[in-house]
């Protein structure tokens, strides 16, 4: 059986969107609510790890051992910024993370909150960047 073609979106919004419509059969993003309201069957999250918002969809490493592609929000500050400025946002950040009422908005919303140190961060984007990147030599992906 051939694959449906990739569809492209301007936004996951948009993505949702069609889903909901029939439009596609498979979308990969943040559903939550429509998992939860049953107009949509979530098949696996692409997470190493189960969502405790999301207990009973297993992750597709399950199945494709060492699959993980998921989405981050991360906030910076421009080069040259004082590290006494950096600190107190990452400490105001990180607080805000920890406060339940925060915390529980953006687990219903799909995400779940990672806070880290302003160093242990710049090691994460270090990393993406170094995964996506080998991912995007492999599949000999080219700028259009």
């Amino acid at each position: 059986m051939p694959l449906p073609p990739l569809v492209p979106h301007p936004s996951d919004a948009a993505g949702v969107a069609d889903l909901l419509a029939g439009k596609v059969q498979v979308h990969f993003g943040a559903v939550t609510e429509d998992i939860k309201a049953g107009k949509v069957r979530a098949l696996g999250v692409t997470a190493l790890t189960r969502f405790e918002f999301l207990p009973d969809v297993p992750p597709i490493a399950d199945a494709v051992p060492g699959y993980e592609a998921s989405t981050w929000l991360g906030l910076a500050a421009p080069h040259g910024t004082p590290a006494e400025i950096i600190e107190t946002l990452n400490r105001e950040i990180n607080a805000g993370l920890a406060d339940a009422k925060i915390k529980a908005q953006l687990r219903e919303l799909g995400h779940v909150p990672m806070p880290m140190s302003a160093a242990e961060f710049g090691k994460f984007i270090a990393d993406e960047t170094d995964k996506w990147g080998k991912v995007i030599q492999m599949a000999k992906i080219k700028v259009q």
